[in-house]
């Protein structure tokens, strides 16, 4: 389809949940702004407008991902910012915020200023620099946060290191109320963790498997919960994976502490019982757990005490994953899955769509303070027209990541993105057939 000025999306279902908003509208997108969103046929399209029939299919925002690996500078073979944008695209995600563990650490501005200077050249989805928390993420020595918020980083993490100094983290938190930018902490207590290889169990004793206890991840929760208690500062807890965990956030939110987190498609859809047969794609960090740890973070869904989805979207090549179990790396991809994963909830009726794109869209845009997430007239056009019930098959010809690290890969999965637009351009159209 040939690019004009403007666009004009007919007789989609409109899921917005900024505005509460579920049903079927017009969306007109000019430039890179939504310029109306009225009743079907009050907006009318002229030569200088595309055309779009929605019928049938889901208006949402353009999904956002507050935890991706894209490997660049350092690691290009096993993704690039370009081919991890292709995929986040695929999947639905017009905004990606980038962990700062590449090669080097994104703890300088020169670093923040290349992933932004390659984003624009993939011109592709929107990439969200976060910046290191520590300088090459060691925990001793704080990072200039103030440079590398004013070249774009608008949270810092040391993204698969703990913070184990409590007054770095402290200093940290003081510093970020400056800004109102977020900390994301990765919640594991090394000298507990053990460098298990799973989730400590009957099962991992029954495999002989190096186990990961719950309570290293509980621990600095706790502490960090409680600098955030005492600073006012704001915390972002990464994918967590424990039942205690999401209890004491759930308590932490009831006392009014500054305090979000997010879960991954993986450990909702998953449990440790997928590593019976050593299959090393089920290998993560944190690792999969119980099966009533997995049905106390959907409970966390539900009731808001989880805010967001986030992929954590982790790239490897086939020789860190074709040894054995304890040497495998830990990850999987999920840019392309997270959305059709999520969605099978909604077509069981766990979670509703309203709840669906919060999780995945507007409540991330909330948590890093960004202007999209939202369908309203003035926000940025980052847009997702998806056909929710168009099955696909998650092959190694249509994985657009440079890896293929994924327990889901051959899988058939349902929910097809037709249209992905940021800023009002399109990024990519898929004919249903």
């Amino acid at each position: 389809m040939v690019q004009k000025n403007k666009i004009l999306i007919k007789h989609a279902r409109v899921i917005d949940p900024d505005s509460k908003t579920d049903a079927i509208l017009d969306v007109l997108i000019e430039d890179s702004q939504i310029k109306a969103v009225e009743k079907p046929g009050t907006l009318s399209s002229g030569t200088d407008t595309n055309t779009i029939d929605g019928s049938n299919h889901w208006l949402i925002p353009g999904l956002i991902d507050l935890h991706v690996h894209l490997r660049e500078p350092g690691q290009e073979w096993k993704e690039t910012i370009h081919s991890g944008c292709q995929a986040a695209i695929s999947g639905g995600y017009t905004t990606v915020c980038a962990m700062p563990n590449t090669k080097p650490v994104n703890d300088c501005i020169e670093i923040t200023k290349y992933i932004k200077e390659k984003a624009a050249q993939a011109n592709l989805a929107k990439v969200i620099p976060i910046g290191a928390v520590s300088h090459n993420l060691e925990g001793k020595q704080m990072s200039s946060l103030s440079e590398l918020y004013q070249a774009g980083c608008l949270a810092f993490s040391d993204d698969g290191q703990p913070i184990y100094d409590s007054g770095l983290m402290r200093r940290a938190l003081e510093w970020c109320r400056m800004t109102d930018a977020v900390i994301c902490c990765h919640e594991e207590d090394k000298c507990l963790s053990c460098g298990g290889a799973m989730n400590e169990s009957a099962l991992s004793y029954k495999l002989g498997l190096p186990g990961m206890s719950t309570i290293a991840e509980d621990v600095m929760v706790a502490r960090d919960i409680e600098l955030a208690r005492f600073t006012g500062g704001r915390v972002h807890i990464c994918h967590i994976s424990s039942e205690r965990g999401v209890e004491l956030i759930r308590r932490a939110k009831n006392d009014g502490i500054n305090i979000t987190c997010e879960v991954t498609p993986h450990h909702l859809t998953l449990n440790e019982d997928c590593l019976a047969d050593y299959d090393t794609n089920y290998k993560m960090s944190p690792p999969l757990r119980s099966e009533a740890t997995r049905q106390a973070l959907i409970a966390g869904i539900k009731d808001g005490t989880i805010d967001c989805i986030a992929s954590d979207h982790a790239p490897h090549e086939f020789d860190s994953k074709n040894t054995s179990f304890p040497q495998a790396s830990m990850g999987i991809l999920g840019l392309q899955t997270s959305l059709p994963l999520m969605l099978e909830f909604c077509e069981q009726k766990i979670i509703t769509p309203l709840q669906l794109v919060s999780l995945l869209a507007t409540n991330p845009a909330k948590i890093f303070k960004l202007e999209q997430g939202r369908i309203k007239v003035g926000a940025p056009a980052d847009l997702v027209l998806l056909n929710p019930t168009k099955e696909w098959a998650f092959t190694r010809e249509n994985n657009l990541s440079k890896s293929f690290n994924s327990p889901f890969l051959n899988r058939t999965l349902k929910g097809e993105c037709s249209v992905v637009m940021v800023d009002g351009q399109i990024k990519t159209l898929v004919n249903d057939k």
